[in-house]
């Protein structure tokens, strides 16, 4: 029978807005804020396992796995759960993860960001040194497959145009589905996309922003998707979505990317480019332009000083030129 970890992220993350939900949630607890009530201490909040973890812990004990719940409050504390992933050493000395692993791994997550906080030391654990390439490696790739991760998801699945990497992949939801998902269910194999910065993206990424009335704020960008130039940094972004699946498909009702899909081997791009028109009597319009492609890399130039963006939910700002690639197949998920 397997080992189960049940891995919770806690607060104190090496990595802030990796480990903790929107809103300072961590573990998928609620703050203040969200309930009306006054907000817990961070590690009275932590230290309670949520519902759903427990059921799925009792889910997977009452059919004999031997399971471990932690909580992880730093990227240390993560890699100290990944390590058990390892596997037997190789004559080339790279740490690799063992395909024949008895050790499988939940991720209880309350957001998508948290579940890309797992995945994230996942590939700097096991992702050689490119002098250190080995020749098993896939052609097209800079990481071997990734352990299987199970999915716990936290809270409610939302409807509307935001959905989960979870309720995009159909993924199971309730802990009993989740637990037997682990333990009889088989891998499905996703790709990642990595970037430059050190770190990856499961679903996708939005550039752009709006002001505190929800208007749009123009900017200014090169985006090239391969050889194709979607724009050249001299007119004005409503936004550029940057997909591996489709949970950034669409921005107010504006269809962005058209066929999201986190197993095709291809990321696709989409920009937004605000168009001024005029009537015949004079007045004027504003459409918008959505330029796409599909590749194997993307990369985008801000011309501003700062671009906001969303990374699997994931707040950051674009000071310089980023590049995401895709990893065909690289991690995976238990399906039921």
């Amino acid at each position: 029978m397997y080992d189960v970890v049940l891995l919770t992220l806690g607060s104190g993350g090496d990595a802030p807005g990796e480990g903790c939900g929107s809103g300072g949630a961590c573990c998928g607890g609620a703050t203040g804020s969200d309930t009306g009530s006054a907000p817990k201490k961070p590690d009275e909040r932590c230290d309670t396992p949520r519902v759903p973890v427990l059921a799925c812990t009792d889910a997977l004990i009452a059919r004999g796995a031997r399971v471990e719940m932690v909580t992880a409050r730093s990227d240390a504390e993560i890699d100290e759960v990944l390590a058990r992933l390892d596997g037997p050493p190789r004559p080339d000395g790279l740490t690799w993860p063992d395909p024949d692993s008895k050790t499988r791994l939940v991720v209880a997550t309350a957001n998508d960001g948290q579940l890309r906080a797992v995945v994230r030391r996942l590939v700097r654990r096991y992702a050689p040194p490119p002098s250190r390439r080995p020749t098993d490696l896939p052609a097209n790739r800079t990481v071997p497959d990734l352990p299987t991760v199970g999915v716990l998801p936290l809270d409610p699945a939302r409807g509307g145009g935001q959905r989960d990497l979870a309720t995009q992949l159909g993924l199971p939801r309730d802990p009993a589905a989740v637990a037997a998902a682990i333990l009889d269910g088989t891998p499905r194999r996703l790709d990642l996309l990595r970037n430059d910065g050190g770190s990856v993206t499961l679903d996708g990424a939005l550039i752009g922003a709006a002001d505190d009335a929800g208007r749009p704020l123009h900017w200014r960008g090169r985006v090239e998707v391969d050889d194709a130039v979607l724009s050249t940094g001299d007119e004005p972004l409503l936004a550029c979505a940057i997909g591996n699946a489709g949970g950034y498909a669409r921005l107010d009702g504006l269809p962005l990317l058209t066929a999201g899909d986190p197993t095709d081997g291809v990321v696709e791009v989409a920009v937004a480019v605000p168009v001024v028109t005029r009537s015949a009597l004079g007045r004027k319009r504003v459409r918008f332009e959505v330029r796409r492609a599909r590749g194997r890399a993307v990369a985008v130039i801000p011309r501003d000083e700062r671009v906001p963006y969303l990374d699997d939910g994931v707040e950051g700002e674009l000071s310089r030129k980023r590049s995401w690639w895709t990893e065909p197949g690289a991690w995976a998920v238990w399906t039921a």
